[in-house]
């Protein structure tokens, strides 16, 4: 082993080999006994392409460029697939339209939905009456707040009627196995679906419109999710009326606990889609819970009210669905990539049909992530994941303790897992130290420990995240002289509030983070509109609080270095709201980079801008840090470059 200063380790895990070898993996679906995924590959500028897996383990893409299965609802998307009886339905992300594909028959796909300012999402196949029902969403004038519905395409004319119109969202519809009712889910500002969502049944009459409906569930104070018929026309649901989503079924007018547990069997509605349970029959079902960050797959036994969780090498689990006796899902481990599992539910037998990740590496240079505890404000402790520097081919200096990287998650309704992240491994294998913090207002530890964000963001996170820094210091874990944050969307207000409010970091990166809340509540989408109502407080009502936690208004506070990253094609966090604080900076002299990307919106997709980001925060940190990175990093513009020991020669 070679003693070397923490930061200049080389490591083979390089962004070249993280962007060309990696791909994204979701949209699992089965239809008869053929299996199809959607992959998101940054190679080809992000596109989600669909892939098929035939019978003898053949595997093709389904669909020929540039189609992207990708939808704008919510702007954050997903359900955006649906194959039933041979058939493929998707929106393409260009045109937003509802498409049809016959796979196999070498047709392209045919435009089902007119060419108009309608997006969809969330689609299931109305067999009886030859349509499809989804969610629709009409941008129709760009000055008004769009208008959310349930809606019906006909088949034969892609004619679009609306069924349910009123509230502010809707998600979920699901049809019962007779096709005689329809359940879905619908809230209203300010509430967001993990505050508060409503569950409603109506029953469909014989053109195809929706007779009386009526509320079974849910409410301001009650999230509810992932509602499904069971085989027999019993619908089941998550709900977080007990603190934690457990599972609850439908009995006529009654509302019974399924199987109660401190563990969530639900997840935040970021996304459609989601279905954290599948039935396997009349009595049992597949579901996935997590605890303590840790995912689990079991066999739940209605009858005898028993769960049998199944032993898996993963601690992240998602995109269940099942085909008879076999079970698919996305699997993960702090060692393992992400991958798409074949599960024998007879014999356990486990077979990977798909990697995220083609990169061979050893997994000696992984760092295995510890699950600690720390004591945080108020008496309170919170939750984070530490991964200690992990290269086999380096030790550290005598004495040198490692610099830090708190990573503040994005949402902030998200939760950080263990799971094998190559962004992380890429510090870690350098000689960094990497804390993924589950700070207060996280999912997976009960809506109590969610709802410690309320009216507190930018309070709360702050200092789990600063708390969390000085834990580890104390412990000699880490160098409390060379402690940095970096965070994404809603992480990145979080940690530009945490550079701005306190004194613990001496550096950090915003990826399209948040400055001003103000901007943010008068400039941004629909879905999060007034989301900021439960975490900050009313606007314009409430316009102290919004000044007071924001960081723009407080730059004369910020006394150490940051580099932003922002796409300029962001709807969800603008532009602007990088550039405003990137100004102040450069006018009170501290050190401050900005990267924009042209062609991203909110997250990054493609190849290069991840290269690129990964890098250019590296390369910033070793001019603010003063150490030599073992590689020739590309470089990025420092304005108010420091002088002296801190720059690189």
């Amino acid at each position: 082993m070679t003693t070397a200063p923490f930061g200049t380790w080389r490591s083979p895990i390089t962004s070249d080999s993280i962007v060309s070898s990696n791909i994204a993996l979701g949209g699992v679906a089965v239809d008869g006994e053929t299996l199809y995924w959607l992959e998101g590959r940054p190679s080809e500028g992000g596109r989600n392409v669909l892939v098929q897996c035939y019978s003898d383990g053949t595997v093709k893409d389904v669909m020929p460029s540039p189609f992207n299965v990708r939808t704008r609802v919510h702007e954050y998307g997903g359900g955006a697939l649906l194959i039933a009886q041979g058939t493929i339905y998707f929106v393409n992300f260009a045109d937003q339209r509802l498409y049809r594909q016959q796979p196999g028959q070498g047709q392209a796909p045919v435009p089902l939905t007119p060419e108009n300012s309608r997006r969809y999402a969330d689609i299931v196949l109305d067999n009886q009456r030859d349509r499809l029902i989804c969610v629709s969403e009409n941008h129709t004038q760009a000055w008004q707040e769009p208008t959310n519905t349930i809606a019906a395409v006909d088949l034969q004319t892609g004619a679009v009627t609306d069924l349910i119109t009123g509230s502010d969202f809707y998600s979920s519809p699901r049809l019962s196995p007779d096709g005689t009712q329809l359940a879905w889910l619908d809230w209203h500002h300010p509430q967001m679906p993990w505050d508060g969502t409503r569950l409603w049944v109506a029953s469909i009459q014989a053109d195809g419109r929706l007779g009386e409906a009526r509320c079974v569930a849910g409410g301001k104070t009650e999230s509810i999710c992932a509602p499904l018929w069971s085989p027999e026309g019993t619908l089941f649901f998550v709900s977080d009326r007990s603190n934690w989503w457990n599972l609850y079924a439908l009995h006529g007018e009654d509302v019974t606990p399924v199987y109660e547990m401190s563990a969530e069997f639900g997840f935040p509605h970021w996304v459609f889609g989601i279905q954290p349970y599948r039935f396997l029959d009349e009595q049992q079902l597949l579901c996935i819970y997590s605890q303590q960050g840790s995912s689990y797959l079991a066999r739940l036994n209605l009858q005898q009210q028993t769960l049998d969780t199944i032993p898996l090498p993963f601690t992240s689990l998602s995109a269940l669905n099942i085909q008879g006796n076999q079970a698919y899902f996305l699997g993960s481990s702090p060692t393992t990539p992400t991958q798409l599992v074949q599960l024998d539910l007879d014999t356990q037998q486990i077979v990977t049909l798909k990697s995220a990740s083609s990169l061979e590496i050893d997994p000696n240079y992984f760092s295995v992530p510890e699950a600690i505890e720390f004591p945080t404000d108020n008496g309170q402790t919170a939750h984070a994941w530490f991964y200690p520097p992990q290269n086999p081919d380096f030790t550290a200096l005598l004495n040198e303790k490692p610099p830090l990287r708190v990573k503040s998650h994005g949402g902030p309704t998200a939760a950080a897992s263990a799971t094998l992240d190559l962004r992380i491994q890429y510090w870690t294998s350098r000689g960094f130290a990497v804390v993924d913090v589950n700070y207060g207002g996280s999912t997976g530890y009960g809506r109590d420990y969610r709802q410690r964000l309320q009216g507190n963001w930018g309070i709360v996170d702050v200092a789990d995240c600063a708390n969390v820094a000085k834990y580890l210091a104390v412990q000699n874990r880490v160098d409390g002289e060379r402690l940095a944050i970096a965070g994404g969307s809603a992480g990145g207000y979080t940690t530009l509030a945490a550079l701005t409010f306190t004194d613990v970091f001496k550096a950090g990166a915003s990826y399209y983070g948040v400055s001003d809340l103000e901007a943010l509540a008068q400039d941004t989408h629909k879905f999060e509109a007034r989301y900021l109502d439960g975490l900050v407080g009313r606007y314009p009502e409430e316009q102290e609080i919004y000044q007071a936690r924001s960081p723009i208004h407080h730059a004369d506070q910020l006394n150490c270095p940051v580099i932003f990253f922002q796409g300029l094609q962001d709807k969800v966090v603008p532009p602007n709201q990088a550039e405003m604080m990137v100004a102040v900076l450069k006018a009170k002299g501290l050190p401050v980079a900005y990267v924009s990307f042209a062609e991203e919106q909110h997250g990054f997709r493609q190849a290069e801008t991840i290269k690129r980001a990964l890098d250019g925060e590296f390369y910033f940190y070793s001019q603010m840090f003063g150490f030599e990175p073992a590689e020739d990093l590309a470089p990025v513009e420092i304005f108010n470059r420091p002088a002296g020991n801190n720059t690189v020669e």
